[in-house]
């Protein structure tokens, strides 16, 4: 039924200006806008869709992964552009990567809705 279907995942937010800042410039994805949401373009052809919700809460699990070819330069890149990383005690190094599988964690900010956003190494 579904099979042949081109699916999507969707989040809410608290503040919609803010994750149109946090997605389109701070991770550079192309982000369009139209009737009070946003679809962000990812590669692949899928769209994510952000819709506004006054009573979000921020998710408690990883909603959205980027993998990367150099995590250590993704982290550097965030990094200088203000983002900080989690650090795990006894699971995480100085840049806030899981040495075994190459993943690093990072709370957007405020209004922002991925919490924690994950990028990775294929």
């Amino acid at each position: 039924m579904f099979r042949g279907t081109k699916a999507f995942s969707g989040f809410s937010v608290d503040d919609l200006a803010a994750a149109k800042v946090f997605y389109g410039q701070t991770l550079g994805l192309e982000v369009e806008e139209a009737s009070g949401t946003l679809q962000l373009k990812i590669a692949g052809g899928n769209s994510i869709y952000v819709y506004p919700k006054p009573n979000h809460v921020p998710a408690t699990y990883t909603i959205l992964n980027f993998p990367v070819d150099d995590i250590d330069k993704a982290v550097d890149d965030l990094t200088d552009k203000g983002i900080k990383f989690e650090h795990y005690d006894n699971m995480t190094d100085e840049k806030a990567s899981l040495e075994a599988d190459h993943r690093t964690w990072v709370r957007t900010s405020p209004g922002s809705p991925t919490r924690p956003a994950t990028s990775s190494r294929c």
